[in-house]
């Protein structure tokens, strides 16, 4: 493309894109430089105009693109905030996979103390992940009858689980109302 056709055919969108990237930057000057901007790659790219079906649209796409450049370029955070995030992040991670840790030790040991059939149907429908049919050939139940089991042992688990936090939770509320 010559300067010529470039002229008549690139510079006459000045006032459309000018409008178009008012609307992204909200400030005239930023507007007006990012024009510059698209102008300047397009007589870079002048060249191989020819071959792009519709200029405006191409000229509309960069424009946008520009501004999103400068939007998130002005969006930047340090890395002393960005490591307090990550520090900060890690810290509940790690006080998060302790208290899992901890009730995961807690339902064991609850598991460890059902009776022998409602542990053995437990540990192998939720610990193995058996089908029933399977929990039926190993211990010689209907399948009705392991469904009793299993919902009788998850139940005690629960509500001891429950009890031990409840009984955690009122045991701190008791002596915080202690010390003051």
């Amino acid at each position: 493309m010559l300067a010529k056709e470039f002229k008549t055919i690139v510079l006459p969108l000045s006032n459309k894109l000018l409008r178009f990237a008012l609307q992204f930057t909200k400030n005239e000057e930023e507007a007006r430089d990012t024009i510059q901007d698209v102008f300047l790659k397009l007589w870079q790219k002048r060249n191989t105009l020819e071959g792009i079906e519709n200029i405006e649209a191409f000229a509309m796409r960069m424009t946008r693109n520009r501004c999103l450049d400068l939007y998130r370029g002005k969006h930047t955070y340090s890395l002393e905030d960005q490591t307090d995030s990550w520090q900060q992040k890690r810290k509940g991670d790690l006080n998060e996979e302790l208290e899992l840790s901890e009730t995961a030790t807690i339902i064991k040991r609850l598991i460890g103390e059902l009776p022998d059939l409602q542990r053995q149907v437990m540990q192998m429908r939720d610990i193995d992940q058996l089908s029933y049919d399977e929990i039926a050939e190993n211990t010689g139940l209907n399948i009705n009858a392991i469904r009793v089991n299993l919902s009788r042992a998850r139940k005690k688990i629960r509500t001891e689980l429950l009890n031990y936090q409840d009984y955690g939770t009122a045991k701190n509320k008791t002596n915080t109302a202690q010390l003051f």
